[in-house]
């Protein structure tokens, strides 16, 4: 627990051959699944989604005391969960239908079929809902997955499970491996499984593609973000100044899509910096299992440690740190928020990804700067732009911004109607709305002479 640094629960991974037990159990499921009426799998969905709302109190204390999340915005990630299987639930007839083509003299379609048994491996920050936007339509498309979680999310990778057994998926259909990393790039290249899909840091995503690459399989990576929120002199600054802690400090600052570097036009750089203080200021730490608190721990203490090491590496390169002075109790993996301000790309605290509250400014003065600032990074999963000349955002963020995403005067956040995921460094593949429970199929060409 990195709030009271207690050992909740320990756990003894399964062996090599309860592996390969379970990947011949989740290949003979598969085969059975498959050939099953879409109407069941959606029944079954729904039935998931009451699941998750029933036992919503447990999951979310669940995942506060393994990753620190407040407990707030654990009750919100589940809600996030439950509209998903409704989203799939709702649609999942359309996305999956044959798709016609008039191609002269042929009666010609594609068939969307399965792939097979799709390993999961996912991080700890969002813990149900990295899960639920990759089982979810992939178990609806005909697949069937096995999940490999953050080994500090094993309690909720447990729970995750029992949802779907509670919900009346038939045993093996979807199964949590309790298993360390060690095993995964074997289990990867073994023939049952034919696909995988990863979200995490870039360095462990180059491994798991380059595992997957090399016996073909297909892998879908979200990995990590730097995202640039770029406010425009014309911006509504007030709204910009709350979105951007907002989206800063979502998850105490650890998500990939987090706002991380903020690139504001030196015309309103000081108006803007006294707002976003004000701002952040009203993020207090405490005890992220009460309601109220919207700040807690760092997940871990090697996290904790990096984020010092970045912070101490940007100030010998010039950043200038602003600090809060907060009164805590000091339990816990804490670490203050801090504005640093630098003068420089190259440095640290604006080149790398910062997992927690370091919120990064840099000031330009004409657009193509911003512009120029925004691209210089290795990561493209997200980004924002503040404007009140919704044209001119339009085209920045369209033309020029190199991103997956791109938001208007609002912070970045996954919705399973929109299709999302990154390019450069932040990965490939699309996750959510048709785009994603189209990842994981055979996209079959049928062609018959007429």
């Amino acid at each position: 627990n990195p709030f009271t640094e207690e050992t909740i629960q320990e756990y003894l991974p399964i062996s090599q051959s309860e592996i390969d037990f379970q990947l011949n159990n989740s290949d003979l499921a598969f085969k059975k699944w498959k050939n099953t009426e879409l109407i069941y799998r959606i029944d079954l969905i729904k039935n998931l989604e009451k699941a998750i709302i029933a036992n919503k109190q447990k999951l979310a204390e669940l995942m506060t005391k393994e990753m620190g999340k407040p407990i707030s915005q654990g009750f919100a990630e589940i809600d996030k969960c439950a509209y998903l299987c409704n989203y799939y639930a709702e649609n999942a007839e359309q996305f999956l239908s044959d798709i016609k083509y008039n191609v002269p003299n042929t009666n010609s379609y594609v068939s969307i079929q399965p792939l097979g048994v799709i390993l999961a491996v996912m991080p700890w920050n969002f813990p149900l809902w990295q899960v639920f936007r990759f089982a979810v339509p992939a178990l609806l498309a005909g697949n069937t997955g096995l999940l490999k979680h953050s080994n500090n999310s094993m309690g909720t990778a447990i729970e995750i499970q029992n949802l779907f057994q509670e919900a009346g998926f038939p045993e093996n259909v979807f199964v949590n491996l309790l298993i360390d990393v060690e095993p995964v790039v074997e289990i990867i290249k073994h023939n049952v499984i034919k696909a995988v899909t990863f979200t995490g840091s870039t360095k462990i995503g180059k491994l798991i593609a380059q595992t997957a690459g090399s016996v073909l399989k297909k892998s879908v990576l979200e990995l990590g973000g730097s995202d640039p929120y770029i406010v425009l002199k014309d911006a509504d600054l007030v709204n910009a100044a709350k979105s951007c802690a907002t989206s800063r400090m979502i998850n105490n600052g650890q998500s990939c899509i987090a706002a991380k570097r903020f690139i504001i036009d030196n015309a309103v750089f000081d108006e803007f910096l006294q707002l976003f203080i004000k701002e952040l200021a009203a993020y207090e730490y405490a005890d992220p299992m009460l309601e109220s608190t919207k700040y807690g721990p760092i997940a871990r203490k090697d996290l904790l440690l990096n984020l010092e090491d970045q912070l101490i590496r940007g100030t010998a390169n010039g950043a200038e740190i602003i600090e809060f002075d907060e009164n805590h109790n000091l339990l816990g993996y804490y670490f203050k928020k801090r504005i640093a301000i630098v003068k420089e790309m190259d440095n640290p605290l604006f080149k790398e990804e910062t997992f927690g509250p370091i919120s990064t400014i840099y000031t330009f003065k004409n657009e193509e700067e911003a512009i120029i600032a925004a691209n210089s990074t290795e990561f493209g999963l997200g980004a924002a732009i503040f404007s009140n000349d919704i044209e001119k955002a339009k085209y920045l963020g369209e033309k020029m911004v190199d991103s997956g995403s791109v938001f208007v005067n609002d912070f970045v956040k996954s919705n399973p109607i929109l299709p999302f995921g990154g390019i450069k460094n932040s990965g490939y593949g699309r996750e959510l709305s048709d785009f994603g429970i189209r990842e994981f199929v055979n996209i079959k060409t049928m062609s018959i002479k007429i």
